[in-house]
C-alpha cells in the first residue's frame, strides 16, 4: 500500500522538522511548507491525504483556510495546532472543519496517535459549520494545560446536545462553562436559564423547574412558568444539582427519559426542549453509594463529565486572570492598578481556597481600597492574611484595627477609596456596591454559622425567610449544608 501523504503548514522552521522526523518514522510521506499559500495549492491541485495547519502564519490564517479546503476537498482531514492557546480557538478550528485542534506545545505521541485517527476513521460526509468571524469576549481565561483539555472537550461539545456534567470546588467556575457550551453551542440563539438547587427550598423545587397551573397549591392565584418552559430552545443550567431532594431527582429522571413534562397541577405534557447541563461540587457518586441520589438519574446526567481544576492546580494562569479582573473593574469605573513581581509570585504560591472567585474578590478589592497604583507583596500578604473573617469563597469583612470598631475601619478603606479616584468621582451606584461588598460576607458567615440552615440564618439576621433565599440567589452565595 502506498504511504499516507501528509501536508504541513508552520512557519516554524524547527516545528517542521521535528514533526516531518517523528511522522517520516511512522512511514507517512510528508511534505512541509511555511505559507498558507503553498498548503493551499497543494491541496487545489489533489495532493495530500492529511493537512496539519498552524493557525497564525505570514500569509494567512490557518483557520480562514479550513472552509475553503472543505469546499473543495469535503473528504480531507485537518489537524489545527495553534500557541493561540484559548477557548475561541479550540471552538473556531472544531466549527470550520477541523478533525481535531492541538495546543502548542503538543506531545508528539499524542499527534501521532490524533494522525492515525484522522486517516483511520470513516468521513461521515457531513459539511463543517462556518464560525462567526468576529472575535467575541473570551468566557474562559487560562491557558495551562489543564484548560487547554477543557477547552478541546468543550469545543467537541458545542455541535451537539449531549448533556454535560461539572465537576469543581467552589469557585472554579461551573457556571462560566455552562454559559460557555451555550453561547458558542447550536443552541446560542434560545434562553440560558440557570437554577441553584440549593437556594431553592425544598417544597418549591417542583414548581420552580416545571411550572404550576393557577389552584395547584395556597398561594397559586396565577400560572406560573417553570424553569425547563423558560429554557426552552436553550440551555437549561442545574447548578449544585446534589442538593436535589430525592422526590424531585425522580421527576426530573422521569422528564429525561420520556422528554416531557407537566406543571404542578396540569395534565397536558409538555415537550422538554432544552439541553440540559448540570453541575456540583459533590461527590456524586458517593451521594449513590449513600443513598442519597438516584444511581439512574446520575447515569443520565452524566454522559459528559468534566472536572474543573481547582486554581491552585493551573498556578500559571494567575497573571492572565488578574489583568483580567483588573480589566473587567476598570471598565466599572474603578481605577486600574498593577502588581509587582514580587506580589503577583505570592499569589502564584497561595492556596486558594476559594479559587477563581476569591481571586477575583481580592482584585475588585485591590482597585477598590488602594490609592498606590503598583500593589506591591505587603499589600498581598495583608490581605491574604488568615483572618477570624475570611471564608472559603475569598469575601470577608473589614478587620478592624486594635482599638477600632468596624465603622471605623470601613470608613477608613473608603476614605482610601475615594482617595484613589484622585481629582474625579467613582461611577455611579456606589451606594449599592459597597453594601453588597459587606452583606455578601455577612450571609455567608451566617449561613456557615448555622451549617447552612437558612431558616436559622434568617432569624439571626433579622430578615424574612423568603427575603433572605432571594438575597442568596442574587448574590450567588453557595449554600452549603451540614458544614462543621
Amino acid at each position: 500500500m502506498t504511504a499516507a501523504k501528509i501536508l504541513i503548514a508552520d512557519d516554524d522552521r524547527a516545528i517542521r522538522t521535528v514533526l516531518s522526523q517523528a511522522l517520516g518514522r511512522e512511514g507517512y510521506d510528508v511534505r512541509t511548507t511555511d505559507t498558507a499559500g503553498t498548503l493551499w495549492q497543494w491541496v487545489r491541485d489533489g495532493e495530500g491525504d492529511l493537512v496539519i495547519t498552524d493557525v497564525v502564519m505570514p500569509d494567512d490564517n490557518g483557520l480562514d483556510l479550513i472552509p475553503r479546503i472543505k469546499k473543495v476537498r469535503p473528504e480531507l482531514r485537518i489537524l489545527v495546532m495553534s500557541a493561540q492557546n484559548t477557548l475561541l480557538t479550540a471552538v473556531k478550528a472544531t466549527e470550520r472543519g477541523a478533525f481535531e485542534y492541538l495546543p502548542k506545545p503538543f506531545d508528539l505521541r499524542e499527534l501521532v496517535g490524533a494522525v492515525e485517527r484522522a486517516l483511520s476513521q470513516p468521513h461521515d460526509g457531513s459539511a463543517a459549520t462556518t464560525a462567526a468571524e468576529d472575535d467575541e469576549r473570551l468566557p474562559l481565561i487560562g491557558r495551562s494545560p489543564a484548560m487547554q483539555e477543557i477547552y478541546r472537550v468543550l469545543a467537541r461539545l458545542m455541535g451537539t446536545d449531549l448533556t454535560v456534567m461539572i465537576y469543581g470546588e467552589s469557585g472554579t467556575g461551573k457556571e462560566l462553562v455552562a454559559r460557555a457550551l451555550h453561547d458558542y453551542g447550536k443552541r446560542r440563539t434560545g434562553a440560558f436559564v440557570a437554577i441553584n438547587m440549593a437556594a431553592i427550598p425544598r417544597e418549591l423545587i417542583e414548581s420552580e423547574l416545571f411550572g404550576h397551573e393557577k389552584g395547584a397549591f395556597t398561594g397559586a392565584q396565577a400560572r406560573s412558568a417553570g424553569r425547563f418552559e423558560q429554557a426552552a430552545g436553550g440551555t437549561l443550567f442545574l447548578d449544585e444539582i446534589g442538593d436535589m431532594p430525592l422526590e424531585a431527582q425522580t421527576r426530573l429522571l422521569r422528564v429525561l427519559q420520556e422528554g416531557e413534562y407537566t406543571t404542578v397541577g396540569g395534565r397536558t405534557p409538555i415537550r422538554a426542549d432544552v439541553r440540559i447541563v448540570a453541575a456540583t461540587h459533590r461527590d456524586l457518586r458517593q451521594m449513590v453509594r449513600a443513598g442519597e441520589f438516584r444511581e439512574d438519574l446520575f447515569y443520565r446526567l452524566n454522559v459528559v463529565p468534566i472536572r474543573l481544576p481547582p486554581l491552585r492546580e493551573r498556578a500559571e494562569d494567575i497573571p492572565e486572570l488578574v489583568r483580567h479582573f483588573f480589566r473587567q473593574v476598570g471598565g466599572e469605573g474603578l481605577p486600574t492598578k498593577t502588581l509587582t513581581a514580587e506580589a503577583m509570585a505570592y499569589l502564584r504560591n497561595h492556596t486558594w481556597q476559594g479559587n477563581v472567585r476569591e481571586l477575583e474578590n481580592l482584585v475588585r478589592r485591590l482597585a477598590a481600597l488602594y490609592s498606590q497604583e503598583m500593589i506591591d507583596v505587603g499589600v498581598i500578604r495583608s490581605e491574604l492574611a488568615e483572618a477570624p473573617g475570611e471564608i472559603a469563597s475569598g469575601a470577608r469583612l473589614p478587620t478592624a484595627t486594635p482599638g477600632g470598631s468596624l465603622g471605623e475601619s470601613v470608613e477608613r478603606h473608603l476614605r482610601d477609596y475615594f482617595a484613589a479616584h484622585k481629582n474625579e468621582l467613582p461611577a455611579s451606584g456606589l451606594y449599592e456596591r459597597i453594601l453588597r461588598e459587606v452583606e455578601r460576607p455577612l450571609i455567608e458567615l451566617t449561613l456557615a454559622a448555622t451549617r447552612g440552615n437558612q431558616l436559622k440564618a434568617a432569624g439571626l439576621l433579622g430578615l424574612n425567610r423568603n427575603t433572605l433565599r432571594k438575597k442568596i440567589r442574587d448574590l450567588d452565595i453557595e449554600v452549603v449544608r451540614g458544614l462543621k
